[in-house]
C-alpha cells in the first residue's frame, strides 16, 4: 500500500492510497457522501489487488483529506472534477475505470463534463446518483429521513442521524465490526461539509450521460433506500452505453453486501475494457 498527497481542485490537499499490481489496469474507486476510502476495504483487501492497480481517495472534506468548512469548497462542480483529474495525473493512471459509489456518481459526471472521456476506459456507477433536484427524485428515505440531522451542528442530533444513515446503507445489518468502523469514518466528516454537498447543490447529469461513448456498468441493489433503484433505471434510459447488474436483496452498498460478486463483475468489466 502506498500513500499519496495530491493537490486537487483549488489547491486542496487530497489523501490518496493505492494497492495492488502497479503494472495492472487501474481502477479508481470514488466513495460517497460522508464516507472515505475504507468503504472499499473488501476490494483492496481482495484478489482484485493481485491483478489490478487499485486507487482510492478521501474526497475533499472527508477522511484524511483537507476539510475547509466554507461551502464554496463543495458547491463548485469544477473543483470535484479537478480532484479526479489531479489524481489521474499525479499517479500516472492510464485510462482507469472510474467506480463511483452514491455521491461518487455526481463526481464522475462532473469530471466527464469538465475533462471529457479521453483519459478513462469506462465507468461503474455503484448505486450512483446522477441528479439532485428540489423534488429529490430517485432519492429515498434512507437519505431524506437523515439528512437534516446529519447536517446539524448539534452533536447529539448529528450522531443519532449518522447512526441511522449508516444502518440504512445495507439491506441487512452489517457485522458489528463493519458497522462500528463505518460509523467512525462517517462521523469524522464535518456536518457543514455534508450540508454544502447536498443542501447547496442542484445537479443533473443527463447532459453527460446522453453523450457518453465509453462503456458504463450500472450496479444497483433492488432494496436500496438511499439512492432508489429508479435512479439506476434512469441512467439506463438516458445513457446509450449503459448495461445493468441488479443485486437482489441488496441495499445501497453492493460492494460490501455481496463483495464476491461485485469484485468478480468489476474485474470482468475492467478486463473487457483493457482487452
Amino acid at each position: 500500500m502506498q500513500v499519496h498527497t495530491v493537490e486537487g481542485g483549488g489547491g486542496l490537499r487530497l489523501h490518496v492510497r493505492e494497492w495492488g499490481n502497479p503494472r495492472g489496469a487501474a481502477i479508481f474507486l470514488i466513495h460517497g457522501w460522508s464516507q472515505n476510502h475504507l468503504s472499499w476495504k473488501h476490494q483492496f483487501e481482495s484478489d482484485l489487488a493481485d491483478e489490478f492497480r487499485l486507487v482510492a481517495l478521501d474526497n475533499r472534506g472527508h477522511g484524511m483529506s483537507e476539510k475547509p468548512l466554507e461551502a464554496e469548497n463543495y458547491t463548485d462542480e469544477r473543483l470535484w472534477a479537478d480532484d479526479v483529474a489531479a489524481v489521474i495525473s499525479a499517479l500516472g493512471l492510464e485510462r482507469p475505470v472510474l467506480a463511483g459509489w452514491s455521491y461518487g456518481g455526481y463526481i464522475i459526471s462532473d469530471y466527464v463534463r469538465a475533462h471529457g472521456e479521453g483519459s478513462i476506459a469506462g465507468i461503474n456507477y455503484v448505486a450512483g446518483a446522477i441528479m439532485l433536484n428540489e423534488n429529490l427524485d430517485h432519492i429515498g428515505p434512507g437519505f431524506v429521513d437523515n439528512v437534516g440531522g446529519a447536517t446539524a451542528e448539534d452533536l447529539p442530533t448529528n450522531i443519532a442521524a449518522m447512526r441511522s444513515f449508516v444502518r440504512a446503507c445495507s439491506a441487512e445489518p452489517m457485522s458489528e465490526e463493519a458497522w462500528e468502523e463505518a460509523l467512525c469514518y462517517n462521523i469524522v466528516v464535518p456536518p457543514q461539509v455534508r450540508g454544502a454537498m447536498v443542501l447547496s447543490r442542484r445537479m443533473n447529469s443527463d447532459d453527460v450521460l446522453s453523450k457518453m461513448t465509453v462503456p458504463v456498468l450500472v450496479t444497483h441493489g433492488d432494496r436500496d433506500t438511499v439512492v432508489l433503484p429508479s435512479m439506476g433505471e434512469h441512467v439506463l434510459e438516458v445513457c446509450p452505453t449503459a448495461e445493468a447488474s441488479w443485486y437482489e436483496g441488496v441495499g445501497h452498498a453492493p460492494f460490501l453486501e455481496d463483495p464476491e460478486r461485485f469484485n468478480r463483475e468489476l474485474a470482468d468489466f475492467a478486463r473487457r475494457l483493457n482487452a
